[in-house]
């Protein structure tokens, strides 16, 4: 009776994820020192933002990417969260997009920042990134 049971709830859904679905997922999340942007024409790129080694990735695809940085109040700075297959434009120096859904988790991100034309290099400093996988 018991395996009866057992079976009939892993169909079951859960708030529009199924319990299989839910057993597969995690999140990882890293932080970056800041980096100098000076040019407008071309992009200035931080370090590789990697899964640490501790998180059990396996074959994990991005559902949704959580994104923080600080610009100086003022600054006039276009940026993008790039993944190796792709990069998305982000709106502000924080959110969360699902622009880099189904591509792989364990590969590196990476910010890029550049200036709007005629604006003074700035510094961009508390980079952060947080990966939901499933």
């Amino acid at each position: 009776m018991r395996n009866v049971i057992l079976a009939a709830l892993s169909g079951v859904v859960a708030g529009g994820i199924s319990l299989s679905a839910l057993a597969g997922g995690g999140s990882w999340s890293i932080d970056a020192t800041g980096l100098m942007v000076a040019m407008s024409d071309r992009a200035s790129v931080s370090q590789a933002l990697a899964p640490p080694p501790s998180a059990e990735i396996r074959q994990g695809r991005i559902e949704r990417v959580n994104w923080r940085f600080e610009a100086p109040p003022g600054a006039d700075i276009l940026a993008w969260l790039c993944h190796p297959e792709r990069c998305v434009a982000l709106d502000g120096q924080r959110g969360s997009s699902t622009g880099l859904a189904g591509l792989g988790a364990g590969a590196p991100l990476a910010f890029r920042f550049a200036l709007g034309r005629g604006q003074p290099p700035v510094r961009v400093k508390g980079l952060q990134v947080i990966v939901n996988y499933q």
